[in-house]
């Protein structure tokens, strides 16, 4: 379940990186380039960091030119599944519904999109396994989350918004 969170949040934030313009990607150092891109007026590229995720996957899973062959298009097929039902988990997540019936609905829809991601991650993952040795899976499986979860960790390391002061505390 955590590494289906990491992955949901990593997506989200590739999505919402690119609508809104992140930084460069990584760069050349892995994790750099947030920091290079700052106020140089890059934005995210996909092709950039798709390229960087095949690049990682190659060399921490030590997948040879033939299993890349046969896992990168299952892989990126994967991904656009899931991104269509990001989108819908994003829209959910934008405006508070007034009132408990609505608030109700939009959790059990939530609930639906979870599920659904985890079914589709639960098909990609046997087609993988009818074409790649099961432990290249694992390896390709552990992969995936070091790079999201180091992706995470190195987007966030930028500047922090100033936190809005809570009414009712004390100003000194």
């Amino acid at each position: 379940m955590k590494r289906l969170f990491f992955f949901c949040m990593a997506l989200m934030l590739t999505l919402s990186a690119s609508s809104q313009g992140f930084g460069q990607g990584f760069g050349q150092g892995f994790g750099q380039g947030h920091r290079q891109g700052q106020g140089q007026g890059r934005r995210f590229s996909p092709e950039q960091f798709q390229a960087q995720l095949e690049d990682y996957f190659k060399k921490e899973a030590h997948l040879t030119p033939q299993e890349a062959a046969i896992f990168f298009p299952i892989y990126k097929e994967m991904q656009e599944k899931q991104r269509a039902i990001f989108e819908r988990q994003r829209n959910l997540a934008r405006v508070k519904p007034a009132d408990e019936q609505g608030c109700l609905k939009v959790i059990k829809e939530r609930d639906e999109i979870d599920l659904e991601l985890k079914r589709i991650q639960q098909a990609y993952h046997l087609r993988f396994l009818e074409q790649l040795p099961a432990s290249r899976v694992y390896d390709i499986l552990q992969v995936e989350e070091r790079f999201f979860r180091h992706m995470m960790r190195s987007w966030g390391r930028g500047p922090r918004p100033q936190m809005p002061q809570q009414q009712g505390s004390s100003q000194r």
